[in-house]
Protein backbone atom coordinates (compact mmCIF):
# COMPACT_ATOMS: atom_id res chain seq x y z
CA UNK A 1 0.00 0.00 0.00
CA UNK A 2 2.68 2.46 1.04
CA UNK A 3 4.95 1.40 -1.83
CA UNK A 4 2.20 1.90 -4.42
CA UNK A 5 1.41 5.34 -2.95
CA UNK A 6 5.06 6.34 -3.14
CA UNK A 7 5.24 5.10 -6.72
CA UNK A 8 2.24 7.23 -7.68
CA UNK A 9 3.72 10.29 -5.99
CA UNK A 10 7.05 9.64 -7.69
CA UNK A 11 5.39 9.33 -11.11
CA UNK A 12 3.54 12.63 -10.58
CA UNK A 13 6.75 14.38 -9.54
CA UNK A 14 8.64 12.99 -12.53
CA UNK A 15 5.82 14.01 -14.87
CA UNK A 16 5.75 17.51 -13.36
CA UNK A 17 9.51 17.97 -13.74
CA UNK A 18 9.46 16.52 -17.25
CA UNK A 19 6.70 18.92 -18.31
CA UNK A 20 8.45 22.04 -17.05
CA UNK A 21 11.79 20.84 -18.40
CA UNK A 22 10.29 20.42 -21.87
CA UNK A 23 8.51 23.76 -21.52
CA UNK A 24 11.71 25.59 -20.60
CA UNK A 25 13.77 24.09 -23.43
CA UNK A 26 11.06 24.60 -26.05
CA UNK A 27 10.43 28.18 -24.94
CA UNK A 28 14.14 28.98 -24.93
CA UNK A 29 14.54 27.64 -28.45
CA UNK A 30 11.47 29.47 -29.70
CA UNK A 31 12.60 32.80 -28.24
CA UNK A 32 16.17 32.55 -29.52
CA UNK A 33 15.26 31.35 -33.03
CA UNK A 34 13.36 34.57 -33.71
CA UNK A 35 16.67 36.35 -34.33
CA UNK A 36 17.90 33.92 -36.98
CA UNK A 37 17.15 34.12 -40.67
CA UNK A 38 14.77 33.71 -42.41
CA UNK A 39 12.45 35.99 -40.45
CA UNK A 40 9.14 35.25 -42.28
CA UNK A 41 7.36 38.44 -41.21
CA UNK A 42 4.17 37.41 -43.00
CA UNK A 43 3.69 34.59 -40.50
CA UNK A 44 3.93 37.06 -37.63
CA UNK A 45 1.29 39.26 -39.25
CA UNK A 46 -0.94 36.24 -39.89
CA UNK A 47 -0.82 35.05 -36.27
CA UNK A 48 -1.19 38.61 -35.00
CA UNK A 49 -4.46 38.77 -36.93
CA UNK A 50 -5.75 35.34 -35.88
CA UNK A 51 -4.75 35.64 -32.22
CA UNK A 52 -5.25 39.36 -31.65
CA UNK A 53 -7.71 40.89 -34.10
CA UNK A 54 -10.08 37.93 -34.23
CA UNK A 55 -10.29 37.86 -30.42
CA UNK A 56 -11.19 41.55 -30.19
CA UNK A 57 -15.01 41.23 -30.39
CA UNK A 58 -15.12 38.58 -27.66
CA UNK A 59 -12.84 40.59 -25.38
CA UNK A 60 -14.82 43.80 -25.96
CA UNK A 61 -18.20 42.25 -25.20
CA UNK A 62 -16.92 40.48 -22.09
CA UNK A 63 -15.18 43.60 -20.77
CA UNK A 64 -18.20 45.85 -21.38
CA UNK A 65 -20.47 43.68 -19.27
CA UNK A 66 -17.77 43.03 -16.67
CA UNK A 67 -17.39 46.75 -16.05
CA UNK A 68 -21.16 47.07 -15.90
CA UNK A 69 -21.45 44.24 -13.37
CA UNK A 70 -18.81 45.83 -11.12
CA UNK A 71 -20.79 49.07 -11.14
CA UNK A 72 -24.03 47.21 -10.39
CA UNK A 73 -22.52 45.27 -7.49
CA UNK A 74 -20.75 48.25 -5.88
CA UNK A 75 -23.47 50.87 -6.29
CA UNK A 76 -25.58 49.75 -3.30
CA UNK A 77 -22.55 49.78 -0.97
CA UNK A 78 -21.34 53.23 -2.05
CA UNK A 79 -24.89 54.63 -2.09
CA UNK A 80 -25.15 54.12 1.68
CA UNK A 81 -22.36 56.67 2.16
CA UNK A 82 -23.36 58.96 -0.73
CA UNK A 83 -20.11 58.06 -2.47
CA UNK A 84 -21.48 56.73 -5.77
CA UNK A 85 -19.01 58.87 -7.70
CA UNK A 86 -16.17 56.62 -6.50
CA UNK A 87 -17.51 53.67 -8.51
CA UNK A 88 -15.48 54.84 -11.50
CA UNK A 89 -12.22 54.48 -9.60
CA UNK A 90 -13.20 50.99 -8.42
CA UNK A 91 -14.05 49.91 -11.96
CA UNK A 92 -10.87 51.42 -13.42
CA UNK A 93 -8.50 49.96 -10.82
CA UNK A 94 -10.09 46.50 -10.70
CA UNK A 95 -10.20 46.23 -14.48
CA UNK A 96 -6.65 47.52 -14.99
CA UNK A 97 -4.95 45.50 -12.27
CA UNK A 98 -6.82 42.23 -12.34
CA UNK A 99 -9.88 41.59 -14.43
CA UNK A 100 -8.73 42.82 -17.84
CA UNK A 101 -5.51 40.77 -18.04
CA UNK A 102 -6.98 37.65 -16.44
CA UNK A 103 -10.24 37.58 -18.39
CA UNK A 104 -8.50 38.43 -21.64
CA UNK A 105 -5.95 35.67 -21.06
CA UNK A 106 -8.60 33.07 -20.24
CA UNK A 107 -10.62 33.98 -23.31
CA UNK A 108 -7.56 33.87 -25.55
CA UNK A 109 -6.68 30.50 -24.04
CA UNK A 110 -10.11 29.11 -24.86
CA UNK A 111 -10.14 30.57 -28.35
CA UNK A 112 -6.54 30.65 -29.61
CA UNK A 113 -4.64 28.39 -27.20
CA UNK A 114 -6.85 25.44 -28.04
CA UNK A 115 -6.43 26.17 -31.75
CA UNK A 116 -2.62 26.22 -31.40
CA UNK A 117 -2.55 22.87 -29.64
CA UNK A 118 -5.00 21.29 -32.07
CA UNK A 119 -3.28 22.59 -35.20
CA UNK A 120 0.26 21.66 -34.17
CA UNK A 121 -0.95 18.35 -32.74
CA UNK A 122 -2.65 17.48 -36.02
CA UNK A 123 0.52 18.33 -37.90
CA UNK A 124 2.47 16.04 -35.57
CA UNK A 125 0.21 12.99 -35.91
CA UNK A 126 -0.09 13.44 -39.69
CA UNK A 127 3.72 13.70 -39.96
CA UNK A 128 3.66 17.22 -41.39
CA UNK A 129 6.24 18.31 -38.82
CA UNK A 130 8.50 15.47 -39.95
CA UNK A 131 8.05 16.73 -43.51
CA UNK A 132 9.17 20.21 -42.45
CA UNK A 133 12.31 18.73 -40.93
CA UNK A 134 12.98 16.77 -44.14
CA UNK A 135 12.80 20.08 -46.05
CA UNK A 136 15.37 21.61 -43.66
CA UNK A 137 12.74 23.89 -42.06
CA UNK A 138 13.02 24.21 -38.30
CA UNK A 139 9.49 23.39 -37.03
CA UNK A 140 9.96 25.31 -33.78
CA UNK A 141 10.96 28.48 -35.61
CA UNK A 142 8.29 28.00 -38.28
CA UNK A 143 5.35 27.03 -36.04
CA UNK A 144 6.01 28.15 -32.47
CA UNK A 145 8.20 31.27 -32.56
CA UNK A 146 5.68 33.48 -34.41
CA UNK A 147 2.85 32.34 -32.15
CA UNK A 148 4.92 33.08 -29.05
CA UNK A 149 5.80 36.67 -29.90
CA UNK A 150 2.45 37.60 -31.39
CA UNK A 151 0.59 36.17 -28.39
CA UNK A 152 2.53 38.44 -26.04
CA UNK A 153 1.93 41.57 -28.14
CA UNK A 154 -1.69 40.68 -28.87
CA UNK A 155 -2.61 40.07 -25.25
CA UNK A 156 -1.03 43.35 -24.14
CA UNK A 157 -3.05 45.26 -26.74
CA UNK A 158 -6.22 43.31 -25.95
CA UNK A 159 -5.79 44.16 -22.26
CA UNK A 160 -5.60 47.88 -23.10
CA UNK A 161 -8.82 47.57 -25.09
CA UNK A 162 -10.40 45.63 -22.23
CA UNK A 163 -9.46 48.40 -19.76
CA UNK A 164 -11.11 51.06 -21.92
CA UNK A 165 -14.26 49.09 -22.77
CA UNK A 166 -14.68 47.90 -19.17
CA UNK A 167 -14.54 51.46 -17.90
CA UNK A 168 -17.10 52.49 -20.50
CA UNK A 169 -19.39 49.71 -19.25
CA UNK A 170 -19.08 50.95 -15.68
CA UNK A 171 -19.67 54.54 -16.82
CA UNK A 172 -22.83 53.65 -18.72
CA UNK A 173 -24.32 51.78 -15.77
CA UNK A 174 -23.32 54.37 -13.17
CA UNK A 175 -24.12 57.59 -15.02
CA UNK A 176 -26.98 56.61 -17.30
CA UNK A 177 -28.66 53.92 -15.20
CA UNK A 178 -28.15 55.17 -11.65
CA UNK A 179 -27.78 58.88 -12.44
CA UNK A 180 -24.37 59.36 -10.78
CA UNK A 181 -22.89 62.84 -11.26
CA UNK A 182 -20.76 62.62 -14.40
CA UNK A 183 -18.24 65.29 -13.41
CA UNK A 184 -17.52 63.79 -9.98
CA UNK A 185 -17.41 60.30 -11.48
CA UNK A 186 -14.67 61.26 -13.95
CA UNK A 187 -12.78 63.48 -11.48
CA UNK A 188 -12.48 60.81 -8.78
CA UNK A 189 -11.42 58.24 -11.34
CA UNK A 190 -8.65 60.58 -12.47
CA UNK A 191 -7.57 61.30 -8.88
CA UNK A 192 -7.58 57.73 -7.54
CA UNK A 193 -6.58 55.58 -10.52
CA UNK A 194 -2.90 55.72 -11.52
CA UNK A 195 -0.85 54.65 -14.50
CA UNK A 196 0.91 52.11 -12.28
CA UNK A 197 -2.39 50.21 -12.14
CA UNK A 198 -2.35 49.95 -15.92
CA UNK A 199 1.31 48.91 -15.96
CA UNK A 200 0.60 46.11 -13.47
CA UNK A 201 -2.05 44.71 -15.78
CA UNK A 202 0.14 44.98 -18.87
CA UNK A 203 3.00 43.14 -17.16
CA UNK A 204 0.59 40.35 -16.30
CA UNK A 205 -0.79 40.32 -19.84
CA UNK A 206 2.69 39.90 -21.36
CA UNK A 207 3.48 36.98 -19.04
CA UNK A 208 0.08 35.38 -19.66
CA UNK A 209 0.53 35.65 -23.43
CA UNK A 210 3.87 33.89 -23.19
CA UNK A 211 2.41 31.14 -21.01
CA UNK A 212 -0.59 30.55 -23.28
CA UNK A 213 1.45 30.22 -26.46
CA UNK A 214 4.31 28.19 -24.97
CA UNK A 215 2.12 25.71 -23.06
CA UNK A 216 -0.36 25.25 -25.93
CA UNK A 217 2.39 24.75 -28.48
CA UNK A 218 4.20 22.39 -26.13
CA UNK A 219 1.22 20.06 -25.84
CA UNK A 220 0.62 20.21 -29.57
CA UNK A 221 4.27 19.58 -30.44
CA UNK A 222 4.51 16.44 -28.31
CA UNK A 223 1.12 15.01 -29.30
CA UNK A 224 0.93 11.25 -29.74
CA UNK A 225 -1.86 8.79 -30.50
CA UNK A 226 -3.72 10.06 -33.55
CA UNK A 227 -7.04 11.91 -33.36
CA UNK A 228 -7.61 10.92 -29.74
CA UNK A 229 -4.19 12.27 -28.81
CA UNK A 230 -5.00 15.60 -30.50
CA UNK A 231 -8.17 15.93 -28.45
CA UNK A 232 -6.35 15.10 -25.22
CA UNK A 233 -3.53 17.54 -25.99
CA UNK A 234 -6.02 20.33 -26.72
CA UNK A 235 -7.87 19.72 -23.46
CA UNK A 236 -4.66 19.56 -21.44
CA UNK A 237 -3.38 22.75 -23.10
CA UNK A 238 -6.47 24.74 -22.14
CA UNK A 239 -6.60 23.40 -18.58
CA UNK A 240 -2.86 23.80 -17.94
CA UNK A 241 -2.77 27.31 -19.44
CA UNK A 242 -5.76 28.41 -17.36
CA UNK A 243 -4.23 27.07 -14.14
CA UNK A 244 -0.87 28.65 -14.99
CA UNK A 245 -2.56 32.02 -15.59
CA UNK A 246 -4.22 31.99 -12.17
CA UNK A 247 -1.07 30.84 -10.37
CA UNK A 248 1.18 33.38 -12.07
CA UNK A 249 -1.43 36.07 -11.48
CA UNK A 250 -0.94 35.62 -7.76
CA UNK A 251 2.86 35.37 -8.03
CA UNK A 252 3.20 38.51 -10.15
CA UNK A 253 0.87 40.45 -7.85
CA UNK A 254 2.85 39.32 -4.82
CA UNK A 255 6.17 40.30 -6.36
CA UNK A 256 4.92 43.70 -7.49
CA UNK A 257 3.53 44.38 -4.02
CA UNK A 258 6.74 43.15 -2.42
CA UNK A 259 8.88 45.62 -4.34
CA UNK A 260 6.27 48.40 -4.18
CA UNK A 261 6.09 48.68 -7.95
Amino acid sequence: MLISLLEKIGSYVIGFLEFWGRWFLLSLKAVSLAFKRPFRLKRYLYYFATIGSDSLPVIAITSLFTGGVIALETYSAFHRFNAEYMIGAVVAISMARELSPVLSALLVTARSGSAMAAEIGTMRVTEQIDALEMMAVNPIKFLITPRLYTSVVSLVLLTIVSDIVGYIGGYLVSVHLFGVNKTLYLRYTQNLAEMSDVYHGLIKAAVFGFLIASISCLYGYYTRGGAKGVGESTTKAVVSSSIAILIFDYLITYLLRLFNL
